[in-house]
């Protein structure tokens, strides 16, 4: 490869980039837009749930004590539903559903003679598939106040307690977690639909033709490529990075260590569209193979989404996607400054990098046979 002439394409290439307002907004803006999006939506504060009852033991100190202690969980609150809500005997279950309720709960009848005689006496809880985490919120207080309930009738106390902290760090948050994953979503989706778009474009409009009359060669130019979104990676990261530490107070590490990820992502997915342009015979085709590419690597790699919590089948297929690798190793070395654990992550990307890198160079034609 001649340096020259890799800088001259690089040029040459940076100035259009530079003027086409399209490619800088996504490359850009669009990160700033995403870390704001998505730092609205995980960095609320915690709200409590609201808990709608109806207490078919009116009468009874036990049930009010019950739905008391559920208020002061924190988690739930409680809003009794009296007979004037529920004409004609009306159950629970069709008021929440008429007025698109979450969750609630029915206290028994004898609710409070049966907790002091000992008897076995069941709270119904009633919850909506559609919105599952209310519903599971709910499930935790109730469980929690019926075994507090319990421990009181056998005179027991509680000896073990759980509590719940993120790994690494007490100060952590989501978006924490996020900006990792949003610099990796920007490493794929900008060289990649960019290079599927300009490879199937370029053939068509016969423009390889015309630079094969030049000294530039085929690995030259997809090199100038390269170097161009690599920089690119470097800008949006620091973006994002910026974004999420003025606007939510992210805590994220910057150091050396982040570089191997910030090159060879790139490195990766603009060989690969590269070389999925050029094995397309129209740019309808290169932008088909590209989307079936790209869109699984976005929501199954751990950008949105933790692998952890998928089923066993769909990590095992996360965990063959390149982006995989992208996010999980910035994950090591932003969050838990664990560079050494990053090591086979950057190798499986380099390993990867120079064959799609090889396979695009012999795939990529400057004339069409």
């Amino acid at each position: 490869m001649n340096p020259r002439r890799i800088g001259a394409d690089f040029k040459v290439f940076a100035r259009g980039y530079v003027r086409n307002p399209v490619a800088l907004f996504f490359s850009l803006f669009f990160p700033i837009i995403l870390v704001l999006l998505f730092g609205l939506i995980f960095n609320q504060p915690t709200t409590s749930v609201t808990l709608y009852a109806e207490n078919l033991d009116p009468g009874s100190n036990i049930s009010a004590q019950f739905l008391n202690a559920l208020n002061q969980t924190g988690a739930v609150q409680v809003t009794v539903v009296g007979p004037a809500q529920l004409p004609g005997n009306e159950s629970l279950a069709k008021y929440l559903a008429d007025h698109s309720d979450p969750v609630g709960i029915v206290i028994p009848p004898d609710f409070g003679q049966d907790y002091l005689s000992h008897q076995p006496t069941n709270v119904t809880v009633y919850t909506n598939p559609e919105d599952a985490v209310s519903g599971g919120i709910a499930e935790a207080a109730v469980g929690a106040v019926s075994n507090e309930f319990n421990l009181q009738l056998s005179h027991g106390s509680p000896v073990v307690g759980v509590a719940v902290l993120p790994i690494a760090s007490t100060i952590y948050k989501e978006i924490d977690y996020l900006v990792p994953g949003l610099i990796g979503f920007s490493i794929l989706t900008s060289p990649m639909f960019a290079m599927v778009d300009i490879s199937s474009t370029y053939k068509k409009d016969h423009l390889f033709r015309q630079l094969s009359l030049t000294p530039l060669t085929k690995d030259e130019w997809l090199a100038s490529k390269i170097i161009w979104y690599v920089i690119l990676s470097f800008i949006s990261a620091a973006i994002m990075v910026g974004a999420g530490v003025a606007l939510f107070h992210a805590h994220v590490t910057l150091s050396i260590y982040l570089v191997p990820f910030l090159v060879l992502g790139p490195f990766f997915f603009v060989s690969l569209g590269m070389l999925a342009g050029s094995i397309a015979k129209t740019p309808e085709t290169a932008a088909v193979i590209g989307n079936v590419i790209t869109f699984p690597m976005m929501f199954l790699s751990g950008t949105f989404f933790p692998v952890a919590a998928f089923p066993p089948y769909l990590q095992v297929f996360a965990h063959i996607l390149p982006l995989y690798y992208v996010i999980d190793g910035m994950n090591k070395v932003m969050l838990f400054n664990n560079p050494g654990s990053a090591v086979a992550d950057v190798a499986v990307l380099a390993a990867a990098s120079v064959v799609v890198f090889v396979l695009a160079i012999l795939a990529f034609k400057w004339r069409d046979e």
